[in-house]
């Protein structure tokens, strides 16, 4: 591939890019908010916002997981000039995120055993579950909201979901300031209301997505053309694709909740570092978490098209992208790493210990934004179970007891605290990493895979 061709996907990638980096970025605003604001409030309702989280956020991401199959159906439909079978699809998601909204609500409001098998700080779990029963109440609109927002970004509308998330962002800060310190004649809530505003921030978006229903290119694909009970062929289609996304993503989140519950065993000034640094991460991840997003939907419309040649094109620059990305911003995390973590709270201890741990971030970014990349791409060929099965073997059964190993002490080494949760994760990640690799190159590279896995 030519550095022309190389320059001429890069624009295309950016231009559909841009606007899911910073949806993402407004979406992860959100999250530093809570934990700033939580934060200055108290080191316990920062730990237990954290906490709460470790539950929440892993629950939503699997369900919502699936309706991200959305987003490849639509763009190889759209691909292919039949951008009106959509309509029928969209729909049947929308049965799924309603489904799925039942299950995470009855999972997070019933979440408390949870915190007494991991012998967390009561203060801290108590804070948690109280989070976790107010943001419950936002969890239906927010799996409708991703439904249709999928679809939009499937439709090569990436705009409309970034002037939502740039609209809940300063809502968001507004209801954490009245709810957590008590403005305007409410309670001081702490932590706990960081759950009230994430619910009716939730709440909020998806009133402001389903205004997009009355929008030219919805009316294309025939969303609202006509009301459909659940067809289970359709419904099927959409999980075998799907359940394998929302179930790599989980695995992944699951680690860090896991692994979470276990430094919270710790103490409340290593479980409060390793949320900001977790923060952190998940803040840069945005860039190359959306240029795997943004390759996803220009696959999946070359795969629609049968323009294999261009479908691979697409994923080489994306990668190519995302490697230079993580190379330039581990070495930002090095030079302004106590800058960086002095944002979030003015506990020394908490400020040394992350610090730290931003150094294991610089290196873990470099395995982890280049898996992301490639995981989205992969996504587009609709090659998602693949990428399952990796990440259970790097996250579980690597990164998972080789950072609880060095964390304790089990090799008979000093005990290393958080700092070998971070490392046990790197290694992880770096397994998946290559494997994920190995795999875009033999999917991109083969028709007869690339066909079967569209469903031609």
């Amino acid at each position: 591939m030519s550095r022309a061709l190389h320059l001429t996907e890069a624009k295309a990638l950016f231009r559909l890019g841009a606007p899911m980096v910073a949806t993402q970025f407004f979406i992860m605003a959100m999250g530093f908010l809570d934990t700033a604001m939580a934060g200055h409030f108290s080191s316990t309702d920062l730990a237990g916002v954290a906490l709460g989280g470790n539950v929440f956020w892993p629950v939503f991401m699997l369900f919502s997981g699936i309706t991200m199959a959305l987003t490849p159906m639509v763009a190889q439909l759209r691909g292919g000039s039949r951008v009106r079978e959509a309509g029928a699809i969209v729909r049947q998601g929308l049965w799924a995120s309603a489904a799925a909204a039942v299950i995470c609500v009855a999972i997070v409001v019933n979440a408390e055993p949870v915190f007494e098998l991991a012998g967390v700080d009561p203060a801290a779990a108590d804070v948690a579950i109280r989070y976790l029963r107010a943001a419950a109440w936002g969890m239906p609109a927010v799996l409708f909201y991703v439904a249709l927002r999928y679809t939009a970004e499937g439709l090569g509308r990436t705009l409309p979901p970034m002037i939502i998330a740039a609209c809940a962002l300063p809502l968001n800060g507004l209801l954490n300031w009245i709810f957590i310190y008590g403005k305007f004649g409410m309670p001081a809530l702490g932590g706990e209301g960081c759950g009230w505003a994430t619910a009716l921030v939730m709440w909020c978006e998806v009133g402001m997505i389903s205004l997009l229903l009355r929008t030219s290119y919805f009316k294309a694909a025939g969303v609202t053309e006509r009301f459909d009970w659940p067809d289970p062929a359709i419904l099927k289609s959409i999980i075998r694709i799907g359940l394998p996304i929302g179930l790599t993503v989980f695995l992944e989140m699951a680690v860090f909740s896991v692994v979470g519950f276990l430094v919270a065993t710790l103490g409340v000034a290593p479980l409060a570092a390793h949320s900001i640094a977790g923060n952190v991460n998940w803040a840069t991840y945005v860039i190359p978490m959306s240029i795997g997003a943004a390759a996803s939907i220009r696959v999946g419309f070359f795969v629609g098209a049968r323009e294999f040649d261009h479908a691979r094109q697409v994923a080489r620059t994306a990668v190519l992208l995302s490697l230079a990305y993580a190379l330039l911003i581990s070495a930002v995390l090095v030079f302004a790493r106590e800058n960086i973590v002095a944002i979030y709270s003015n506990d020394p201890e908490v400020l040394t210990m992350a610090a730290t741990l931003l150094i294991f971030i610089a290196v873990y970014q470099l395995v982890d934004d280049t898996q992301a990349t490639i995981v989205g791409a992969l996504r587009g060929f609709k090659d998602t179970r693949a990428p399952l099965v990796f990440s259970l073997i790097g996250y579980w059964l690597v990164a998972m007891p080789l950072g609880a190993a060095m964390a304790f002490g089990w090799f008979g080494n000093e005990p290393y605290g958080v700092y070998g949760f971070w490392g046990g994760m790197t290694i992880g990640l770096a397994i998946v990493a290559v494997c994920v690799g190995v795999r875009l190159v033999r999917t991109s590279r083969s028709d007869a895979r690339i066909l079967a896995l569209a469903g031609a």
